[in-house]
């Protein structure tokens, strides 16, 4: 039997540095996806770039193989994540003049 899980991590937070989420052990699951929602990015010239994290232990983390994704205004963005082991969290950082974000971060997982 087949199993599906989605994981609200952040919701309608404002971040005003950079952050990580906690992390998800997604050990059981052969599929993951990121979702992230920007409800306001301000400050100038914003940037939020998320990078997905894996780990073996859940303590000690290092940058995953899949591309960096960069957003510059609000909207949703996805991404796919593969044999990424165990543990897994997003780290994101904020760039630009005096930054801010309010976000909303989902992780959807599929046995």
């Amino acid at each position: 039997m087949k199993h599906a899980l989605t994981a609200v991590l952040e919701r309608n937070t404002t971040f005003t540095a950079d952050f990580a989420t906690e992390p998800y052990e997604a050990g059981w699951a052969r599929e993951a996806r990121w979702f992230v929602r920007t409800l306001a990015l301000e400050g100038e010239e914003p940037h939020l770039h998320l990078t997905t994290q894996v780990s073996p232990d859940g303590l000690h983390w290092c940058d995953d193989e899949t591309p960096m994704q960069v957003t510059t205004e609000p909207g949703l963005v996805t991404w796919r994540v593969q044999e990424f082991g165990h543990w897994l969290r997003l780290r994101a950082t904020l760039r630009g003049g005096d930054p801010k974000a309010k976000v909303q971060i989902y992780l959807a997982l599929k046995s």
